[in-house]
């Protein structure tokens, strides 16, 4: 919504200023009647209302005299400046017209031109006086106290920066002066350069040419150096000219610190901004430079116990801004000080080898670089929290892993257990036709052995004969021992054994095994081996384990059929990617409902069976990086195939290579 438009001076003059003639051709101009009648009335009511208004509307904005004791480009002045309009600029309630007027001190001064400039005011003002008067600084208050009776003397005064040394030298202000002093804490600031250079034995106290530069020197003399006598020697550098103070600062040592109360004229007789007296002094000295001065901070001067002056303009206008609200001075209960602490220049602690621990945790820090986490804190508070959720995730997934392994492992180890005592429940069912093949070469050992004894007790000389009787002795031994081992082999308890082996070798090994078994049932085994070697990676007593439970079955599935259908086949063929082993019978097949089942765990088609043969060797195969299913033959009987992949004998390490 649009502001209504308010009346201001210019505005209620002019209609006062209105010539009567309009009014009356207004009310004229209106046609006759009853109803005219009264509207007329409510006009000329209405008029008389807007003329009667007083022209009071530029009197709601509040004047605000602020008088400086220095020049308007003092850098004290603008930070005071600054802190006070954004209080009174920015606070709601009436509206505020600032006026600013600097004494221009040290350059111009004395009683004549007091005179002058409270003349110049009254002048300015007139009888429009200001609501607020503000004096900023010793000199601004003096002057305002002695020019006050022909002065507003009934305005409220409040004072900012000034003193509180000088202050104590004056009667009791007038209950409508208030403010807040400052303590100008020259021993303060002293007291903490000689607690950062606890090694320092030299105290050097620059001051400059004028009055004010004079009070400062003879208040360090008097009453603040000798507090330091016994810890330090004191040495006066006043009122030096500049390149004789250039000098002398240069000539010092590491024992050294500098205190610069700040001056505003030079010995060359030069006048000077305190803060540009501070950035000579600082680059020319050889030792650290302190200052009681917030201003000093940023021209090569370490530091200082000192107040700020923005936080002086601001607690001013505080107190403006309740005066103007309709608030008495004495009702304000200001506090008796200004705060001060410890404000030092970061890029001075490094260069001048001050320890960062030493400087209080309440002190102010100017100019230090954040470091990356102070910075990026929210970044690096994220990153560290994904971070640790990752390590923490990793971690997790580590211990799950090892958790996994040893659970493979564990399974891993019962597979081969069960697989041992597979094999060893089926050397049990193969006992009968295992001792009837090692019975056979022990007979035969048994017979030449007779024979020869024979032909030895005879005394003929029949060396031809009892060498071949030898040689046969020899040949039925290494069947039994053959047979010995293979049986040794198919019961032993071993570790997993991956080396490269050849599969049809595998095949015609399991065929020696169960030569006997298949005789004694009258099963006639035909190996079928590939056209070409088929080399596998694997544990070859595991595959051969595989494939004697096959042929067992097929057997086992043969028992009530014919003699002359007897037969299993044993093929071995190269398909692509490994090799596929497949092992027939011609018994009577598997129920199409059972054959989805006959290699699950204790399923079996037989009375006295377990059910974990196939299991097993469906557990063989796949860890093997294989596949094992069956299907019923064409015709009759049922087969089981069993696919491998096949490894290139050239590319694997021999047997006790790494």
């Amino acid at each position: 919504m649009a502001s209504q438009p308010r009346l201001t001076s210019d505005m209620a003059r002019t209609v006062f200023a209105m010539p009567a003639y309009l009014l009356d051709q207004l009310v004229v101009r209106l046609p006759a009647g009853a109803e005219t009648l009264r509207a007329r009335r409510w006009l000329i009511a209405a008029l008389v209302a807007i003329l009667s208004l007083p022209a009071f509307a530029a009197d709601e904005t509040a004047k605000v005299l602020v008088i400086y004791s220095n020049g308007r480009l003092l850098p004290a002045n603008v930070e005071a400046d600054r802190g006070l309009r954004a209080v009174l600029e920015g606070s709601p309630g009436r509206q505020l017209a600032i006026f600013d007027e600097f004494l221009d001190y040290p350059r111009f001064g004395g009683e004549a031109y007091e005179r002058e400039f409270a003349n110049y005011l009254r002048g300015k003002f007139g009888d429009d006086s200001p609501d607020v008067i503000v004096a900023a600084g010793n000199e601004a208050l003096q002057f305002v106290i002695a020019h006050r009776a022909g002065l507003y003397s009934r305005v409220p005064v409040v004072h900012m920066g000034v003193t509180k040394q000088w202050l104590s030298t004056l009667p009791p202000l007038p209950a409508q002066i208030v403010g807040i002093p400052w303590d100008l804490d020259f021993a303060g600031t002293i007291e903490e350069a000689l607690r950062l250079h606890s090694t320092a034995r030299r105290l050097v106290v620059v001051t400059g040419a004028s009055a004010r530069d004079r009070q400062w020197e003879a208040e360090l003399r008097s009453e603040v150096v000798p507090r330091f006598n016994g810890q330090v020697t004191a040495e006066f550098l006043a009122g030096l000219p500049a390149a004789g103070l250039r000098k002398r600062l240069g000539e010092l040592d590491d024992n050294a610190v500098v205190f610069l109360a700040g001056f505003f004229r030079d010995g060359d007789g030069r006048d000077i901004t305190p803060r540009d007296a501070a950035e000579a002094v600082a680059s020319a000295s050889a030792a650290p430079v302190y200052g009681p001065f917030e201003t000093f901070i940023g021209t090569g001067v370490v530091g200082g116990r000192v107040s700020t002056f923005e936080d002086f303009g601001r607690r001013a206008g505080q107190s403006v801004r309740r005066l103007i609200d309709g608030a008495s001075p004495e009702s304000l209960r200001l506090p008796e000080v200004m705060p001060a602490r410890l404000v030092v220049d970061w890029r001075q602690v490094r260069r001048w080898g001050i320890d960062a621990g030493a400087i209080p945790d309440d002190a102010v820090v100017r100019f230090r670089q954040p470091t990356f986490l102070e910075a990026n804190r929210t970044e690096v508070m994220i990153a560290m929290a994904v971070f640790l959720l990752q390590a923490g995730l990793i971690g997790w997934l580590l211990v799950e892993r090892r958790r996994r392994r040893g659970a493979e492992h564990a399974v891993e180890r019962q597979r081969h257990e069960l697989a041992h005592a597979s094999r060893l429940a089926m050397a049990a069912e193969l006992t009968g036709s295992i001792a009837h093949e090692i019975n056979q070469p022990l007979g035969a050992i048994l017979n030449n052995a007779d024979a020869a004894e024979l032909i030895l007790d005879s005394g003929a000389d029949h060396r031809d004969e009892l060498r071949a009787i030898l040689a046969d002795i020899r040949r039925d031994d290494r069947r039994a021992s053959e047979v010995i081992r293979r049986l040794r082999a198919l019961i032993s308890k071993h570790e997993v054994d991956r080396r490269p082996f050849e599969l049809n070798e595998a095949v015609r090994e399991v065929r020696a095994i169960l030569d006997a078994e298949a005789r004694r049932r009258r099963v006639t085994i035909d190996v079928l081996p590939a056209r070409s070697p088929v080399p596998m990676m694997g544990d070859r007593v595991e595959i051969e384990q595989v494939l004697i439970n096959l042929v067992v079955n097929a057997m086992d599935a043969m028992a009530d059929v014919a003699e002359e259908r007897r037969k299993v086949v044993v093929s071995v063929d190269n398909v692509t990617g490994g090799a596929e082993i497949a092992v027939r019978d011609h018994g009577h097949g598997i129920a199409p409902d059972r054959l989805p089942r006959v290699f699950e765990s204790f399923f079996s088609t037989k009375r006295e069976g377990m059910g974990l043969g196939l299991s097993i060797a469906r557990t063989i195969v796949e860890a093997h990086g294989g596949r094992i299913w069956a299907e019923n033959a064409p015709g009759e009987g049922a087969i089981f195939r069993m696919q491998l992949p096949a490894t290139d004998f050239a590319r694997q390490p021999s047997a006790g290579q790494p």
